[in-house]
């Protein structure tokens, strides 16, 4: 991979090609979306079989995936900095899969509510551990293009798995749609096994303890740029869990487009992969904060241009679709560069402050977002109005993170000597 990174990169020995890199990246990070987005269609089935009587109640399936997620993702990466990334990585996927199988067995809603907690638990190490990876190779806007890339190609994932999802209903069961995802999880582990070399160099290994874990949070905590981008996304992010959430109502009880669910979510989420494929092209060229800021600003204004659509009285499945592919859009561009921007500072301690980093912006946006799915009402408004708030929000965070100042480009070593004096 050394001869075909982009500058910034830390090449390692016995590597792999940069593509490949890429896209065994994306694969494991598209374990999540693979967890979620397929059984959408599936959700009234489900609700049916284990006799949920509340419809709302269905979006618990999901919201406990991502308590499990919040949690598993404070912990592998921690992990991984003492152990290795590969090794950690790898016994975590083997739980997954067997949560996975788990899942597919559940023969009553909180048998699968366990199964699902159980699951999101150990797939935070896909996430915290992919990204630690990332961190080991690449920084600063090198590691956004990369992210980018990696988004653009993970984001083919939740384009195709509610087709996916539907298609295995269309010959079996629910129940199938967790099985063969623990067979696709098993593919990855060994793909991973295989070619993956481990990223994370001697000398940057850490020995877990709590003064070694306090100190790295700590330093987050001291540095505005990381945990105030880290805060700003699980903000913004709470409109994609809300998004999430309510989607599968909107389109089957607002809109009564059952058959079109699966094109139509394609579509809006399609629009992620193309806005973070761009983003990779253009980050190098004008910085991730300045991308990341203007698509913030984007956001918000066409959340409001949106909620000015619905108090009219002029919302039609057409007018969602478009609004929320632009939305959507947007978010494609804050994920990785407000990832990247947390990350800066870390080399050493890379796995905890990823950790870290998931387990805040999961646990922040599973909550808010968890809040618009409960609270819908059989119109698109409260997950309307749910995108204009968090996204004037995390426009106010990342404010106080840049201490008043947008769309500059601060220096990595100013960033780095921040870090190093509080050490």
């Amino acid at each position: 991979m050394a001869e075909n990174s982009p500058m910034g990169a830390q090449p390692a020995a016995k590597d792999i090609h940069f593509r490949e890199f890429v896209l065994l990246c994306a694969c494991l990070m598209a374990m999540n979306a693979l967890s979620i987005d397929p059984m959408l269609p599936a959700l009234p089935d489900i609700g049916r079989d284990l006799h949920i009587a509340n419809p709302n109640d269905r979006q618990l399936i999901i919201s406990f995936y991502f308590m499990g997620l919040g949690v598993g993702s404070l912990l592998f990466g921690v992990l991984s900095d003492q152990f290795g990334r590969k090794k950690v990585l790898g016994g975590a996927m083997i739980l997954f899969i067997l949560s996975s199988i788990a899942c597919a067995g559940a023969h009553s809603f909180t048998m699968l509510l366990i199964a699902r907690t159980s699951a999101g638990f150990f797939a935070g190490a896909s996430r915290v551990i992919t990204v630690g990876i990332i961190r080991d190779r690449f920084k600063g806007d090198a590691m956004a293009r990369v992210m980018s890339l990696i988004f653009a190609v993970f984001m083919l994932i939740p384009v195709m798995a509610p087709s996916f999802g539907q298609a295995i209903l269309w010959i079996a069961p629910w129940r199938w749609i967790f099985w063969v995802l623990a067979i696709l999880a098993t593919g990855i582990l060994g793909w991973m096994a295989i070619r993956l070399p481990e990223t994370l160099h001697p000398d940057n290994r850490i020995r877990i303890n709590p003064r070694t874990i306090l100190q790295t949070v700590g330093t987050i905590f001291r540095t505005r740029s990381s945990i105030g981008y880290m805060l700003a996304s699980g903000v913004v992010m709470s409109g994609l869990i809300g998004f999430i959430l309510s989607v599968q109502q909107i389109f089957f009880d607002v809109f009564h487009a059952q058959k079109i669910f699966p094109l139509a979510f394609a579509t809006i989420a399609g629009s992620m992969g193309i806005g973070s494929l761009v983003n990779s092209r253009l980050v190098s060229r004008f910085g991730a904060r300045r991308l990341s800021q203007s698509a913030l600003i984007a956001f918000i204004l066409i959340a409001a241009v949106h909620l000015a659509v619905i108090l009219a009285g002029q919302e039609t499945i057409v007018t969602f679709m478009v609004l929320q592919a632009m939305t959507m859009m947007t978010v494609a561009f804050t994920a990785s560069n407000f990832s990247a921007i947390s990350m800066e500072p870390f080399s050493k301690g890379a796995g905890v402050a990823s950790s870290f980093q998931a387990f805040l912006t999961t646990a922040v946006s599973s909550a808010l977002g968890s809040l618009v799915g409960r609270a819908f009402d059989g119109t698109t408004l409260p997950f309307t109005l749910g995108l204009l708030v968090f996204g004037s929000g995390s426009l106010l965070i990342v404010f106080w993170a840049e201490r008043g100042k947008l769309f500059t480009r601060p220096h990595l070593n100013a960033l780095r000597e921040e870090y190093e004096a509080m050490h």
